[in-house]
């Protein structure tokens, strides 16, 4: 028997070696696929939008400042004072909702970062809402807290502030949709005058989702009365119209906010007008941020994104936050090292809280309680 093999048999070992020498190994290949798989799972997450919407502190505004060479509160005629100290607005980032989107990637970063907060998209923006929508409600509304603000702190000077309360916009697809126009003035809703946006709404969700609402307004000189059904807004009575109080003021006030949205400077607002309306400094030279709703009779409403709002407000160097009474509870465990909350219901709280900080008076201060 022979040992030696041909000339083909040793080309044929030959290429069978170089050919498993060249073929990459089971490891590799899986190592490969799993890179592969990974790289398409991460793709997907920075793509696909999910139905949440995330809160960051926001930008934070002086009242008493400037945007550009602009007065953030411009006073007509001699009625302007300088002042020092500053009082600050606060805002909230809100990423998700309509025309934006939200991603396993953002949500991450959410859980991380102890000043972002995440939510269920409808908890903040109502289901059929679309990105104009949105726009212009808040648009309005930052329109109807600016008034408010102005006639609150005219009253407060002593000044009679007549007020109706004007449509501003109707909702689409909303109860009041082809009932209601926009810049209609509301003069009843069920025989109860409308004095005020707040008794407005105090008398829609007096009823239950799904009752007629009697709505009387004043359209073209003529009074028209309407019975939209009310829906069902987060478990409160609503009919879809975002109001704004139309006020003679006696010192006309007009406020450049830029583009910021919504009711949350509303207080914030009419301590900056009264500051700027009155001689002296409100202030005293100190820093204060604040942030709620101002309602025509000088009630102080919560808002939403407070958590954040206190950390914006604390990197802008304020040292001292107004805060709604309503919102004191959502703020326990997440205040911010070197701010001090203070808590109030009404203008006249917030105004009193201010003369305290300038004068150095703070033992007496309300807080939170924590």
């Amino acid at each position: 028997m022979s040992l030696s093999s041909s000339p083909g048999d040793i080309r044929d070992e030959v290429d069978a070696r170089h050919t498993w020498a060249n073929r990459p190994s089971r490891w590799v290949v899986v190592s490969l696929v799993a890179a592969f798989l990974a790289l398409a799972v991460a793709a997907v997450l920075a793509i696909v939008p999910l139905p949440y919407a995330v809160m960051s502190p926001g930008p934070v505004t002086d009242t008493l400042g400037s945007l550009g060479d602009q007065k953030i509160i411009d006073v007509a005629g001699e009625g302007q004072h300088p002042e020092k100290g500053k009082l600050f607005f606060t805002t909230v980032r809100v990423q998700g909702g309509p025309g934006t989107r939200v991603t396993a990637y953002d949500l991450l970063g959410a859980a991380l970062d102890d000043s972002r907060d995440v939510y269920p998209q409808d908890e903040i923006f109502p289901p059929s809402s679309t990105r104009e929508s949105v726009q212009q409600e808040n648009a309005a509304e930052m329109e109807g807290s600016q008034q408010t603000a102005a006639a609150v702190a005219e009253r407060a000077l002593g000044h009679d502030v007549p007020v109706s309360v004007l449509v501003a916009q109707v909702l689409k697809g909303s109860p009041s949709d082809g009932l209601i126009e926009a810049d209609d003035v509301l003069v009843s809703v069920d025989g109860t005058p409308a004095s005020s946006p707040e008794a407005v709404r105090t008398a829609v969700r007096a009823h239950k989702p799904g009752d007629e609402v009697s709505v009387t307004v004043r359209r073209a000189g003529s009074e028209v009365t309407v019975a939209p059904r009310a829906a069902d807004t987060r478990g409160v009575a609503t009919i879809g119209v975002v109001m704004s109080g139309r006020y003679q003021l006696p010192i006309p006030v007009t406020i450049h906010a830029g583009a910021v949205g919504g009711p949350s400077a509303g207080l914030m607002f009419s301590l900056g007008i009264y500051d700027v309306l009155t001689d002296g400094n409100l202030t005293g030279g100190a820093s204060i941020a604040g942030t709620g709703t101002i309602a025509d009779d000088g009630a102080v409403g919560p808002i939403g994104g407070i958590r954040q709002k206190v950390v914006g407000a604390r990197e802008a160097g304020a040292a001292w936050f107004l805060t709604p009474a309503d919102n004191c509870a959502d703020l326990k465990g997440h205040v911010p090292a070197g701010l001090h909350l203070v808590k109030v219901a009404t203008f006249s709280d917030a105004k009193q809280a201010v003369e305290s900080i300038a004068a150095g008076s703070t033992d007496t201060l309300s807080s939170c309680g924590f």
